[in-house]
């Protein structure tokens, strides 16, 4: 039996979830998005939120009870994250959804003794912000997927066993989500120079307040304003041991034991794709033209509903990845999560465009909100791997 409704525990987190997005995240995203001061730092106003998130249980939504967690199911945590997304797709996916991922994956990864230095925090409540680096300047991403086994093609970053401890050297790209202002980083690096990625890609946890961490300046993304990107640089930054998560060389297959980040990034964007359709959808019921509402004239009313539609098929989309990785990590690994990932970026694109045209001349204005939807919904076309890399290892799993 296939049953698509929400229990009363789901239905009361989805409105707690809504409440704070409207109450909380709005008016932060309106300062800063109306701000025309190139020297704003979007962090020192998301931080407050950040904050009251976590007290929420929002970062800490899927970890096991014995952690401090709610013990939450992926189901739960796109029915939060579609809400924030509605109001703000970069606060929702760089602050809560890659945090409470990352948090998962300590979990997942870690040793015993990992879980409980790393996820202290998580009971005294204090918010802890997480960043993962793994694209750098000079290296394609996409080679995270390269099946040809020539250790030239990959990652630079290297880290050299120096006894109880690695020294990490290399440079992380300009787009990695919250560096400069995370808490602690989840750096990929190379741990052997004579070997294929696949077998020589290694996670390290790193603090902030590391010797030889550096950060460039943030980036400017043509959206996702209330976010923070910039490049990392490690110079002889000296990681113990007891910091390694899994074995040296296992990166890449521990990395396919978190879908939860393009599910959750993917449930981020249905959000956005929903404000977009309701957004147009408003405008329409209330733009007059030839003597009656724009939403009465037929090419409107199909681009309504095909936005609908979309919207719809996006969201189940991802709800079916999110029961998925709840029960067959590996499945929504290698299939579930991507997909979910690229179509419901393709819809937030496309019913970011259609709002822009059902407003039509106000649609290019910057006092309408279609063109910081069409902004952000494009950056999610790249973000977490193109579209084309994904779909082309949805290929390979067929």
């Amino acid at each position: 039996m296939i049953d698509f409704s929400l229990t009363l525990e789901q239905r009361m987190l989805q409105s707690k979830a809504l409440e704070f997005a409207q109450t909380e995240i709005k008016p932060i995203v309106q300062i800063i998005e109306e701000s025309d001061n190139p020297e704003i730092e979007p962090w020192d106003f998301c931080q407050s939120v950040f904050r009251k998130g976590t007290e929420l249980g929002f970062t800490s939504l899927l970890l096991p009870k014995e952690y401090g967690g709610l013990g939450g199911k992926c189901v739960d945590l796109v029915l939060v994250l579609e809400e924030l997304g509605a109001v703000d797709v970069s606060i929702a996916s760089s602050y809560f959804n890659l945090t409470a991922a990352m948090s998962l994956f300590v979990t997942r990864a870690g040793t015993s003794e990992q879980q409980k230095r790393i996820l202290s925090h998580v009971r005294s409540g204090e918010p802890h912000l997480y960043s993962a680096a793994e694209s750098e300047p000079n290296v394609a991403t996409s080679d995270l997927f390269c099946p040809i086994p020539d250790p030239n093609i990959g990652l630079k970053t290297f880290a050299q066993r120096d006894g109880d401890a690695y020294i990490l050297n290399g440079k992380k790209s300009s787009l990695v989500t919250n560096a400069g202002i995370a808490d602690a980083y989840f750096i990929i690096a190379r741990t052997a120079l004579d070997k294929p990625l696949g077998e020589s890609m290694s996670i390290f946890y790193i603090p902030a307040n590391t010797p030889g961490l550096k950060f460039g300046n943030r980036t400017e993304m043509i959206g996702w304003k209330p976010s923070h990107h910039a490049e990392i640089h490690l110079d002889n930054v000296r990681v113990p041991t007891e910091n390694l998560l899994g074995k040296e060389g296992e990166g890449a297959k521990l990395l396919m034991l978190l879908p939860e980040v393009a599910i959750g990034l993917a449930a981020c964007y249905v959000g956005l794709a929903r404000a977009a359709y309701e957004y147009a959808l408003d405008y329409a019921k209330k733009r007059v033209s030839w003597g009656r509402p724009i939403i009465q004239h037929q090419s409107v009313a199909l681009k309504l509903a095909d936005m609908m539609i979309n919207t719809q098929a996006a969201r189940l989309t991802v709800w079916e990845a999110a029961n998925t990785a709840d029960t067959n990590l590996q499945l929504a690994g290698m299939v579930k999560a991507p997909a979910a990932k690229t179509f419901a970026v393709d819809v937030a694109i496309k019913n970011a465009q259609t709002a822009l045209e059902i407003l039509g001349g106000y649609g290019v204005t910057k006092q309408a909100q279609t063109g910081k939807f069409l902004a952000d919904a494009s950056i999610g076309y790249s973000c977490d791997f193109t579209r084309e890399v994904l779909r082309l290892g949805l290929v390979n799993c067929l």
